[in-house]
């Protein structure tokens, strides 16, 4: 969340910033509490500091009289302080509630706008494949080759489920390890976080785990939800913390299973292993300090593009319009893979993203480093380096040859143990 006093001394540009994110948050709110916060303390205070004056007056007191007076006032003044405490708590918490809706700052170059329409493209690597037959989406390939069982998990789970199959598991379990490979050789501390986080760590990272809006599953009863991403569990690793960042970032990667609604997520690139409810994802995070967190941003993108390079699949970096930055996130890079099955003649599709969220996860969550024998809130960075679904997707579609078999990669070979998946 964002400081008070930056929100207080920079209000007309919290409210400009909430526009250009199409949100809704209420700043007036924000800041009439935080005064009505500011003229409690101070009152309360002071009631605190005359008690004492009358508990001191009362023990010099010789005059019963005057002792019978002071002692009358004490209750009252005990009075006052308990109901001036409970309008303060009660003051603090909707404070707190008002600024949590509150997004983060945005990057003075992240492109203004709504939808995707509106991101900006930075880069482009590999050439797009040339087919001399019509390209097949990856719903096609998947059932011709029996990778994918969408039916039965939709008997069994709902739509929007899926059982993989054959090669596909493989395939699976060899993204996964390809991906967390490179993340070790890159110094990351590699771990299979859990699968259900408290739901104070899902809204401390950004997410709300209740309510219409929320993309996440809350289990009833329970006080936690099950994780849209590792960014969750990896973000709630040190919450509470007072971490030690005098060798460098903190950097871990995590591997474990997401869990959406996607809800009003319909339409014809949505199909299929694109968006799903259930899925695989080995994802990055970052702990840093203030000054090196731009560096560290630049750094999971290039590690993204590593691994998308290994993969032969080509790609392009856009930056992120305000629209669809999300609560957290400051500035977010998203690398798009080429699926050529998508539409008439193929579009781009998001696989990854990276995210700076500066200072916001971190003083939701309370995470602090020293700095010349002060204590500040860290920086936070988060990004994909595989979400296994929409990998297989980019696969299959631009690894696909005409009598329907499928090449794989050299990168994943060693990991998957053959060379192309064909029709038995």
């Amino acid at each position: 969340m964002l400081d008070f006093k930056y929100i207080k001394e920079n209000s007309k540009a919290v409210r400009d910033n909430v526009a250009a994110r199409y949100m809704s948050a209420n700043v007036d709110e924000v800041l009439r509490l935080y005064d009505r916060r500011n003229t409690l303390i101070s009152s309360t205070d002071e009631l605190r500091r005359r008690r004492n004056e009358n508990t001191a007056s009362i023990k010099q007191g010789k005059n019963s009289r005057m002792r019978e007076k002071l002692i009358v006032d004490g209750k009252s003044l005990k009075e006052s302080i308990a109901a001036a405490e409970a309008e303060l708590t009660e003051t603090k918490n909707a404070l707190l509630e008002a600024v949590k809706r509150i997004p983060n700052m945005t990057h003075p170059d992240t492109p203004r706008g709504r939808k995707d329409e509106a991101n900006r493209e930075i880069s482009r690597h590999g050439e797009l494949p040339k087919f001399n037959f019509k390209p097949r989406d990856h719903l096609e390939l998947a059932a011709n080759l029996n990778l994918v069982d969408f039916e039965t998990a939709a008997k069994v789970s709902g739509s929007k489920f899926y059982y993989l199959k054959n090669q596909a598991v493989m395939l699976d379990l060899a993204l996964s390890r390809y991906a967390l490979d490179t993340l070790s050789r890159h110094n990351f501390t590699i771990t299979i976080t859990p699968d259900i986080a408290k739901e104070e760590i899902a809204e401390g990272t950004g997410f709300t785990p209740r309510g219409a809006e929320t993309n996440i599953y809350a289990l009833e009863d329970t006080g936690t939800c099950l994780i849209g991403t590792a960014e969750i569990t990896l973000g709630g690793f040190h919450a509470g913390d007072i971490i030690d960042l005098d060798s460098g970032p903190i950097l871990l990667a995590g591997l474990s299973h997401c869990f959406r609604k996607e809800a009003g997520a319909a339409g014809q690139y949505s199909k299929g292993l694109y968006r799903v409810h259930q899925f695989t994802k080995v994802e990055m995070f970052a702990y840093t300090r203030a000054e090196n967190s731009e560096r560290v941003f630049a750094e999971l993108i290039d590690i993204e593009e590593e691994i998308f390079r290994g993969l032969e699949i080509p790609y392009r970096i856009v930056d992120t319009c305000t629209g669809d930055l999300g609560m957290p996130a400051y500035r977010k890079f998203d690398l798009e893979a080429w699926m050529p099955g998508r539409g008439e003649n193929g579009v781009w599709g998001e696989v990854t993203s990276a995210s700076n969220c500066t200072d916001y996860q971190a003083r939701r969550l309370g995470i602090r480093y020293r700095e010349k024998g002060k204590t500040q809130y860290a920086h936070t960075l988060n990004g994909t380096a595989v979400a296994v679904s929409r990998a297989l997707v980019s696969l299959l579609e631009n690894g696909q040859r005409e009598d329907g078999s499928v090449a794989i990669p050299e990168s994943l070979i060693p990991y998957c143990g053959f060379t192309e998946i064909r029709v038995v």
